[in-house]
């Protein structure tokens, strides 16, 4: 029998997501870098063009229509991972990431909610000279996830 709080998992989803289109590209990387499950929180999902893969039927799809819905519902013993430019949040290039987590990411024109900030268990970030579409910043999170650092 496995011990269920030494596997792994992660899931990775949107905050009140802008445009539909990064739900199909953040679907895809999601899809090919090993996430367990895809989430919204607020706007729902849409089929889109961009997830060519069709990650939405291919592995579980969440929608919370809050954020307290969605932290209500974490999967037990997992940390939120909040994907966020904040003071608080530490290098991404220097991060271990938690064994058991959700990366939680905002919409691109208003990132996190103060809410999703306070709850979060870690704030991350990574060096970039401008900003970064909310697909491609997540997709940059679950390959670092996957390079060989160690775990926490």
């Amino acid at each position: 029998m496995n011990n269920n709080f030494i596997n792994e998992f992660f899931g990775i989803g949107i905050l009140n997501g802008k445009t539909p289109e990064n739900l199909g590209v953040l679907w895809r990387s999601a899809q090919n870098m090993g996430a367990s499950f895809i989430f919204t929180i607020g706007n729902r999902y849409a089929k889109q063009a961009c997830d060519t893969h069709n990650a939405v039927k291919s592995m579980p799809y969440f929608h919370y229509d809050n954020f307290e819905e969605f932290f209500n519902n974490l999967p037990k013993g997992a940390r939120i991972v909040g994907v966020e430019l904040h003071e608080k949040s530490q290098d991404l290039e220097s991060f271990q990431h938690p064994r058991r987590c959700v990366y939680l990411l905002g919409a691109e024109d208003h990132g996190l909610t103060n809410e999703a900030i306070e709850k979060s268990h870690f704030l991350v970030k990574f060096k970039s000279t401008l900003s970064l579409n909310v697909s491609v910043a997540g997709s940059i999170v679950m390959y670092d996830r996957q390079l060989d650092k160690a775990r926490s």
